[in-house]
Order: C-alpha cells, then sequence, then structure tokens
C-alpha cells in the first residue's frame, strides 16, 4: 500500500488517477487550488474504497512554500510519501507572434517550475521510501504544433527534467516515469490563457473517436508507474505521433505546414489539441 501525492487532482487525469490509485488500494493525497472541486473527488474516491485514506491538500503548485506545507501535510498524516505525480498544467494557446513574455512566464511557472516546486519538496521523502516519480509531459512535448509553442516548450522541459532526474536519483532506489498522453478527456479546453477555469469556455477538439477516457488513461498510467517505466505514451495515436516524430521529423513537419496555413483551422484552435 502506497502513499501517494496527485497534483492537479481536481480533474481530468489527476482525478482519474487518484480514483484509480484508492480502487487499487493505495492511500491518496489531493492537491490542487480548487478545494471545492478536490472534496468532490475524494468522496468519489472514498465511494470507490471506503477503506482507503485521502485527504485534500490546498496548494498551488506556482508557489514553492505552498508544495512544502503540502508534502508536510501528507507526510505528518501518513508518516511517509511513496509516490509523487507531477500533473498540475493547462495550456497557453496562440501563435507566437501574438503572445507576449507574461504569457510564456505564465505557462512555465505552471507546467515547468511547478513541477519543479513538486520535486523540491517531495524528493527528500521519496529518497527515503525508494519511491516513484510520475511526471505527466504531452506527446505535444514531441510533436510541435502551430499556435501552441509556448505549451509544447513547457512540455518538452518536463521531458528533459524526468530524463535528467532519472540519472540523477536512480542511486537512491528513486525512479522516474515520463507520461506522455494524446488526446485525453480532460478540461483542458476550459482554462484560459491566463490558467483561470471557465466552463463556459469552449475550444476547438479532437474528434471524439480519438479522444481517451480519463479513467482508461489512469489506468494505463498507473501500470507504467508501478512498472516504474522509463516513459509512457498514451493512446494509439500519441504513439504513432511520437515514432513518426523520432524516425521521420522532417515528413512530420511537411504534413503539419498544411495545418499552419489553414486558416479556419487557426481560427478554431483556442487551446493546444492534446494533453
Amino acid at each position: 500500500m502506497q502513499v501517494v501525492l496527485i497534483t492537479g487532482a481536481s480533474s481530468g487525469i489527476g482525478a482519474a488517477l487518484a480514483e484509480e490509485y484508492v480502487r487499487r488500494g493505495h492511500h491518496v493525497a489531493l492537491c490542487a487550488r480548487r478545494e471545492d472541486r478536490l472534496q468532490e473527488v475524494a468522496d468519489r474516491c472514498q465511494k470507490h474504497n471506503p477503506a482507503a485514506t485521502v485527504i485534500c491538500v490546498k496548494a498551488d503548485v506556482t508557489k514553492r512554500e505552498e508544495m512544502d506545507q503540502a508534502v508536510a501535510q501528507v507526510v505528518e498524516k501518513f508518516g511517509r510519501l511513496d509516490t509523487v505525480i507531477a500533473n498540475a498544467g493547462f495550456g497557453v494557446a496562440g501563435k507566437f507572434e501574438k503572445l507576449t513574455h507574461e504569457d510564456y512566464q505564465r505557462q512555465f511557472d505552471t507546467n515547468v517550475f511547478g513541477v519543479m516546486n513538486t520535486l523540491w519538496a517531495a524528493l527528500p521523502e521519496l529518497k527515503k521510501t525508494k519511491g516513484r516519480i510520475g511526471l505527466i509531459a504531452s506527446v505535444l512535448g514531441y510533436v510541435a504544433l502551430p499556435s501552441s509553442s509556448a505549451y509544447c516548450m513547457s512540455k518538452s522541459a518536463v521531458l528533459a527534467l524526468g530524463e535528467c532526474l532519472r540519472l540523477e536519483v536512480a542511486p537512491h532506489g528513486v525512479s522516474v516515469t515520463n507520461v506522455c498522453p494524446g488526446f485525453i478527456e480532460s478540461e483542458i479546453h476550459q482554462v484560459n490563457n491566463r490558467g483561470e477555469y471557465d466552463p463556459d469556455r469552449t475550444g476547438r477538439s479532437a474528434p471524439q473517436r480519438l479522444v481517451m477516457p480519463a479513467d482508461k488513461a489512469a489506468k494505463q498510467i498507473y501500470r507504467a508507474l508501478q512498472a516504474r517505466a522509463y516513459e509512457a505514451v498514451i493512446t494509439w495515436h500519441g504513439r504513432g505521433a511520437v515514432f513518426l516524430q523520432k524516425h521521420f521529423g522532417s515528413i512530420v513537419a511537411w504534413g503539419l505546414k498544411g495545418f499552419a496555413t489553414n486558416k479556419r483551422l487557426n481560427r478554431e484552435v483556442k487551446r493546444p489539441l492534446a494533453e
């Protein structure tokens, strides 16, 4: 039985992961800014497994001191920390020339520095338990799309961080799994470029037949972390896109040129098209 801390646990992949871990009998600490949503997720988790302990920890990953306090709260409650999943993130969309330095800073504050704050707080405890780290990156960390430069850059940075950190913590028995979701059911389209949730916001998304339910993705991520896998690319089309980018990058770039110059698509792309 593990003690698991999940950031960005109020919706989407984070919430689905919380439910999956609780189903499997683990104790879970839910971490996010929206405390009311955290409680809703906690209530669902408890229905799956009343014997598991689920706590809600309100914290903003962009604030180092809040993440230090979050980890301290988890350790005070459970006495240890076995797994950390750095899932909190959102997408800034827009063409490079239209975005500002503040847009990019805001993207990196959450998607990159938020991950770092989480890890800085958690690593001392994970070394004690030879624990597991899951970094939720994206297929777009490999495959660049127009109007998604801020998001793609941030997820590429997460992948690079995972690669480096894996080598540094391996002597301590800690594993790092880079997770690259493709099209997953989530609320990413309801979050604006300022990182604010808006339930009425809409944007172009992938065809529904390509969107994987969050609970199915959570099962795959759970298995990858349990196996201490090097990397997990989620969805068949995500695996295909990453394979093509790694081995036939110039062909992928050629194929995306049409996407970049399609005026209708560019008007519709208000959010990154993948997690």
